[in-house]
């Protein structure tokens, strides 16, 4: 189906594996592949995986992260939203309370932008269902490493000296005397060990996982955040439970598209392609103008209905079904002006800082992951003596009443996180993902229509140079072509410099089943954007 030559710049090629982990960090893959070569399935790789990444990517994720993910079984699709949710206190008068009667949000750090982690429920959760493993043996990689430290790498480096360079962060209780081992950031190459985290990693593979919600690490995170202003309670963390769920389906090109339904940004992916199967964008240049303008139009549409509509599926007042209504995304599409650029409102649907990683193995198993702590090094609070670095998802609220997304005790947030899904006549065809704030929808959307309309394999579809619709602007990656960029002026479109280091135009991982798992096998990219690998056997 793919034509293996890369019209683009690239470190990588594509790895052809029978069992595969692809991850942004190289020991966290092969921690993966571990699980794999003593006898385990793709989820205990990908649990194992994510534990190593909590250590290796800390200004990405850490155990006080969330998480999600679709996975395939073997027979059918399942999703996991393992978000956080609201400490019981959480009102909208309880931060106008302390932060004015003006304050449009949590704040962006600090604990009253904690929700409680959902992660470590997800490795759970994931483990008790479809692991074949002892839990405790899919997180002695992590210890170890931990533990023992590891040299920093090339681009984990410069996330991190990016988010420490801010007082936000480095004022928060924790941060320094955890991050900042030496008065400052780690340098390339310089050794980083966490034995802090490798202490509750213990506590939580010696308990599977009940130390970290009604033990000694609750107990610890709850006293933290009552020294320190915070509103979360050992009862928050208690009552905290993942939530298993069936993912979304969106039809493009005779494959669908999975994702995780609300409150993530998944449904936005699905908008954009519903939106773009009007069109017959495989007859246009694939790096052209008209292509790449007719996928910024379809996503900003898409980015118009969810960032008015989605929040908590109790709170929204449109169904998710109604978003993606076949005869709504129509006359969306039909909005589109191939000749300029427009600004797009909502529409009336008919009434009625993260990692990715991926693993599958040769029985078929696919697993589709992502965990996060949000922003940089999320809230910046770290839990002394026991290493939970803890997301500040709380800021995705807002105190607008009149908003689905409002705060309330025990919501969940709107999330940018997604893990994604590809299928095909009913059978996997791909587990991916692109993390990076609002570029993950959009990482979504532009690597499908390379590889189904343009045919480009996983690693060129990753690598290609993209854009990024962000405030109204597009901003367009270093590399992407100048004939194209000034056609998109032309139209209309607002180009400008995209100055966020952190976020930066997102990062990849991809797992394509080349058709029988134990005989072909699959074939998997790695972002050039990461310091990570496909790793495989």
């Amino acid at each position: 189906m793919f034509r293996y030559d890369n019209a683009y710049p690239s470190a990588r090629v594509p790895v052809f594996a029978r069992n595969a982990v692809a991850t942004s960090h190289p020991y966290a893959a092969q921690a993966g592949l571990r699980m794999l070569a003593a006898g385990g399935n793709a989820v205990d790789a990908a649990i194992a995986a994510a534990a190593c990444m909590t250590i290796v990517e800390p200004c990405s994720n850490g155990l006080g992260s969330d998480a999600f993910c679709i996975l395939w079984d073997g027979a059918r699709l399942h999703g996991l939203n393992a978000s956080g949710c609201a400490p019981a206190a959480w009102t909208p008068d309880y931060f106008r309370a302390k932060y004015g009667a003006d304050a449009a949000a949590p704040p962006k750090r600090g604990w009253d932008s904690v929700t409680v982690p959902g992660a470590v429920s997800a490795w759970m959760a994931l483990s008790q269902r479809f692991g074949k493993l002892p839990f405790a043996d899919l997180l002695a990689p992590a210890v170890e490493i931990a533990e023992r430290g590891y040299a920093v790498p090339v681009i984990v480096q410069s996330k991190w000296a990016a988010a420490a360079a801010l007082p936000e962060l480095t004022d928060q209780p924790g941060f320094a005397a955890t991050f900042m081992p030496h008065g400052r950031e780690p340098h390339v190459g310089e050794r980083f060990a966490f034995p802090e985290a490798a202490r509750t990693l213990r506590l939580i593979a010696q308990t599977n996982g009940e130390a970290f919600y009604r033990g000694e690490v609750a107990a610890a995170i709850a006293a933290h955040a009552r020294a320190h202003g915070g509103a979360m309670t050992e009862a928050d963390l208690a009552d905290y439970r993942p939530e298993w769920v069936e993912p979304l389906a969106q039809g493009y090109r005779g494959h669908a598209l999975h994702e995780i339904p609300p409150n993530g940004q998944g449904i936005a992916a699905q908008i954009a392609l519903g939106i773009l199967q009007h069109f017959d964008i495989g007859s246009l240049k694939v790096d052209g103008v008209a292509s790449q303008h007719l996928q910024i139009e379809a996503m900003k549409l898409a980015f118009a209905d969810v960032y008015r509509y989605v929040a908590e599926p109790r709170a929204m007042r449109l169904t998710p079904a109604q978003m993606l209504d076949a005869a709504y995304l129509a006359e969306r599409a039909n909005l589109i002006d191939p000749k300029r650029a427009q600004h797009f409102g909502p529409g009336h649907a008919p009434k009625g800082g993260t990692i990715y990683l991926t693993a599958a193995d040769e029985r078929g198993m696919m697993v589709s992951f992502i965990q996060s702590n949000y922003m940089g090094f999320g809230s910046g609070v770290v839990v002394p003596g026991w290493g939970v670095s803890l997301q500040n998802r709380g800021h995705g609220f807002t105190l607008d009443a009149s908003r689905e997304n409002v705060v309330g005790p025990g919501k969940r947030p709107f999330h940018t996180i997604i893990p994604a899904f590809l299928t095909k006549d009913g059978q996997p065809q791909m587990s991916f993902g692109v993390m990076g704030g609002d570029m993950q929808p959009q990482g979504h959307l532009q690597t499908v229509v390379r590889m189904l309309d343009y045919g480009q394999n996983p690693q060129a579809a990753c690598d290609a140079p993209r854009w990024r619709y962000f405030g109204g602007k597009v901003n367009l990656e270093p590399g992407f072509d100048a004939a194209t960029a000034d056609g998109l002026r032309a139209l209309g479109h607002d180009i400008a410099t995209f100055t966020d280091s952190y976020q930066d135009f997102g990062a990849g991982q991809f797992l394509w089943r080349l058709g029988d798992p134990a005989v072909e096998g699959y074939v998997g990219a790695s972002d050039p954007r990461r310091d990570g690998l496909v790793a495989g056997f």
